[in-house]
């Protein structure tokens, strides 16, 4: 199969309901898509995302860097790093812990290598900055590498994947995060989700690769306690280390901090590799709190951890970044025709019995964004509600749906007729 871009199954973008363009990825009859009545251009909610962080004395660049990362996880789909967040960065910047505008510190102990330190700025605004730092340095010496400390959350890792892919090289992203999964034959969560990113330029499709090393992130059992649904086996375990399906006692025993938590990415024990997937997230954390000098297992996001007098309390995130200069190793065009290769052998084996399509990383969420910038963003009941509350808080406009922007291009109808 040589022609290996985004390969739709009829059932990823048929709805059989309304018959539109919509994507699916279970059963139309099981699919919640069709009940989003808030769909909002991308403009629409960047716009309204940098008025409401504006509210809060970040800079007017800043406030739609952070807008333009938080709605490209909504676009891919995302929901869970999207906007739905904005209310924590609201909370940080009230806090204090949160600070706009600020000077990084930037220290340069190797031309290939950058040390950063983001003095609790925002997230996106400080790895934007040094993704863009370890581009420029594998553009000099083959090789960038950057690390981050004194963070705070950064969005979907695959953002700043992309913008090395953009310039036509690899780039690996990665981030450490407040403790929520336990390590393999443990009952405390003592590890972040930690996800990984990587990306690579393709022809005529890249890879994108952005998971977290835990089972399952913790947006996940939100939703199915909101909905009052159980969780799978395998996804999270008790304060005692075993199996629980009970969502809702799984988050409170984690945000008290009081045992459990979710699974490392292949489940308990080690007969599905759990132990890999705790490994990967060990990793994320030496490289992202260890090596960078930024806080690490119980430390991270711990704001109620006891502090000296002369510092305030902060996550302390940290970050990882690196890009790595293809065309020190061959021709970029080699390198995209050779992956496109790959991606051709996968594309084309055989499929299992039920499956129409083998997909590779980063197409589902290319498709997922043709499709929202063609009709629009959803965005879920509950999260809209929480928009607009804030929008209220902050004095300024919600973002129109798309129902409201076709309701004003219509010309009204004349009286008497």
């Amino acid at each position: 199969m040589s022609d290996h871009t985004p390969q739709v199954a009829k059932e990823l973008l048929t709805c059989e309901s309304i018959g539109g363009e919509r994507l699916h990825e279970v059963r139309c009859e099981d699919c919640a898509s069709c009940s989003f009545e808030n769909k909002v251009r991308r403009e629409d909610l960047e716009s309204f995302v940098a008025s409401v962080l504006g509210r809060f004395d970040v800079p007017p660049h800043e406030a739609m860097l952070t807008a333009r990362v938080l709605v490209a996880a909504d676009v891919r789909g995302i929901g869970s790093h999207g906007v739905a967040r904005l209310g924590r960065y609201v909370k940080g910047l009230k806090a204090g812990y949160i600070r706009p505008n600020v000077t990084f510190g930037v220290e340069h102990p190797a031309p290939a290598v950058a040390v950063v330190d983001a003095r609790n700025g925002i997230g996106q605004v400080v790895s934007d900055m040094a993704m863009d730092l370890a581009i420029q340095k594998a553009a000099v010496n083959g090789v960038g590498v950057v690390t981050v400390r004194n963070s705070n959350h950064f969005g979907i890792a695959g953002y700043y994947v992309q913008k090395a892919i953009d310039r036509r090289m690899i780039g690996i992203t990665m981030t450490n995060a407040a403790p929520l999964v336990v390590p393999t034959h443990g009952a405390d969560a003592l590890l972040g989700t930690n996800p990984i990113a990587f990306g690579a330029p393709g022809d005529p499709l890249p890879l994108l690769l952005d998971m977290a090393t835990s089972v399952v992130p913790r947006g996940k059992l939100e939703v199915a306690d909101r909905n009052k649904k159980q969780i799978p086996v395998g996804w999270a375990v008790d304060q005692t280390g075993y199996d629980s399906r009970n969502p809702g006692h799984v988050i409170a025993n984690m945000l008290a901090r009081a045992g459990g938590g979710i699974l490392p990415l292949g489940g308990r024990g080690e007969m599905f590799g759990g132990h890999k997937g705790y490994g990967m997230a060990l990793m994320v954390d030496v490289l992202c709190g260890v090596l960078a000098g930024s806080a690490f297992g119980l430390d991270v996001d711990n704001l109620d951890r006891p502090m000296p007098e002369s510092e305030a309390a902060a996550p302390r995130v940290g970050h990882f970044f690196m890009a790595v200069d293809i065309g020190r190793f061959m021709p970029v065009e080699e390198f995209g025709q050779r992956l496109g290769q790959l991606f051709a052998m996968i594309k084309g084996s055989r499929r299992a019995l039920d499956q129409e399509t083998i997909f590779v990383h980063g197409e589902k969420e290319a498709i997922r964004t043709l499709l929202h910038e063609k009709g629009g963003v959803p965005i879920a009941e509950n999260v809209f509600r929480a928009l607009r509350t804030l929008a209220a808080e902050c004095g300024v406009a919600p973002p129109p749906t798309l129902a409201q922007h076709i309701a004003r291009s219509v010309p009204a109808w004349p009286e008497g007729d």
